[in-house]
């Protein structure tokens, strides 16, 4: 499939739309963010962006909920919503020629809602469950408590809100936060597929161009957490959670930066799997990701083991994000080939996929201020070489990581090299 020719056109509200024809498709999806994420959540009410996120799709313009539900549903649409840092975001996908109709109904969601109060309750309890239920989860409840600790508040604080602040909430502080955040200035709407740019200004337009602009809130800023963190959990596990500074999404070495994540963790043949896993048998699952923020990244590195190897998995991981590239581990041509392999593999997925080109454009725009296309990420893939990713790693070497266990004992960072 051959790369379309992506529009974008801005509103005097501020409002910014994307758009990627994709004529080899017949679905249409369209993916809208709010700047109106966690980030924004008032002091000591963190969760206000979740719960508000609940309460958005109980009833919007003359529809109250089982009323939106089905009028979302006779359209066929595959919908979610979800609270980033920065944004919420909704998504949805259908038959293209349904798409306008969809976005008509996201007016009222977006423009419109009821946040009922009689439903505050159930929309809290709902967010309340979901925290409960990851805390009998600790692989999950590991990587957000590391974010806590490795950037500063309000970046690192969880976007679907904490146990302890939850009960400061009300139906009068959602609405709130609905008020002073939603806004079209910083709005960021992608659509892709089947469609004609030209309608889709139209609609959009018609839909949402008469979004009044509101000042941007404040964020309140504060420190993060402690670089060397212990969470007591009685069990005969160990769950260990490894942080350290990256290069954002935005940044020229960021796809180098790709790569060196890729081969530490990047399937059953990365180094972490090989090393730690299978030559030496010291955990159940380990990983690392690439985090990118707007002006900050963070590699994510997460193992789970039992409680007497814990030590020694902590330091054979250590090792091995320390002495990647150096010599006697140099990155092997096989190894990017690899990374090359999987990344690729990705572009023909998006390739074929409207919801995920939707989201990629609005999330483009709202790192870049522009779009790369497919065919600039593939020449990008194309362009690493094994100088390229080692010139990156010796640059960024990893250092001055930040450590949390989940377990029934404390682990210490050794300097030795197992």
């Amino acid at each position: 499939m051959k790369d379309q020719t992506i529009q974008t056109h801005t509103f005097d509200n501020g409002l910014t739309l994307v758009v990627e024809p994709m004529a080899d498709v017949q679905s249409a999806a369209f993916s809208m963010m709010v700047p109106a994420g966690s980030n924004y959540d008032p002091p000591q009410q963190n969760g206000s962006a979740a719960v508000l996120c609940e309460l958005l799709v109980r009833g919007a313009g003359n529809r109250d909920a089982k009323e939106l539900s089905a009028a979302l549903d006779f359209l066929g649409l595959q919908r979610s919503e979800s609270v980033g840092n920065v944004h919420l975001a909704f998504t949805g996908a259908a038959l293209a020629e349904n798409i306008s109709s969809a976005l008509e109904i996201y007016g009222d969601i977006v423009l419109r809602p009821h946040l009922p109060p009689d439903q505050f309750d159930a929309a809290r309890s709902g967010v309340e469950q979901s925290l409960l239920a990851m805390e009998d989860e600790p692989r999950q409840k590991i990587i957000r408590e590391l974010r806590r600790r490795c950037y500063d508040a309000p970046w690192g604080l969880p976007t679907d809100g904490s146990l302890e602040e939850l009960p400061n909430l009300d139906a009068g502080s959602i609405r709130a936060h609905f008020d002073k955040c939603f806004r079209p200035n910083g709005a960021i709407l992608g659509v892709a597929g089947n469609v004609r740019p030209d309608e889709i200004v139209s609609v959009v337009n018609e839909v949402f161009g008469k979004w009044q602009k509101k000042p941007d809130p404040d964020v309140a800023t504060g420190p993060r957490g402690k670089a060397r963190d212990h969470i007591h959990h009685d069990s005969t596990q160990t769950h260990i959670g490894i942080a350290y500074d990256s290069v954002p999404y935005r940044h020229p070495d960021y796809y180098a930066a790709w790569a060196a994540v890729s081969v530490l963790s990047g399937g059953m043949s990365s180094r972490l799997f090989t090393e730690v896993r299978e030559k030496r048998g010291l955990c159940y699952a380990i990983s690392a990701s690439l985090n990118s923020l707007k002006d900050q990244a963070r590699v994510l590195c997460y193992a789970g083991t039992t409680t007497e190897r814990a030590q020694e998995t902590l330091d054979v991981t250590l090792r091995e994000l320390k002495i990647l590239g150096e010599t006697g581990h140099e990155i092997a041509e096989d190894e990017l080939e690899r990374c090359k392999a999987r990344a690729k593999s990705s572009l023909v997925m998006q390739q074929e996929s409207t919801i995920s080109r939707s989201s990629s454009i609005a999330r483009d725009w709202f790192h870049l201020g522009r779009v790369e296309t497919l065919s600039e990420v593939r020449d990008k893939i194309n362009a690493l070489t094994v100088d390229t990713i080692t010139d990156y790693v010796h640059q960024h070497p990893a250092r001055d990581f930040t450590i949390l266990t989940i377990g029934p004992q404390a682990l210490e960072e050794s300097r030795g090299v197992p």
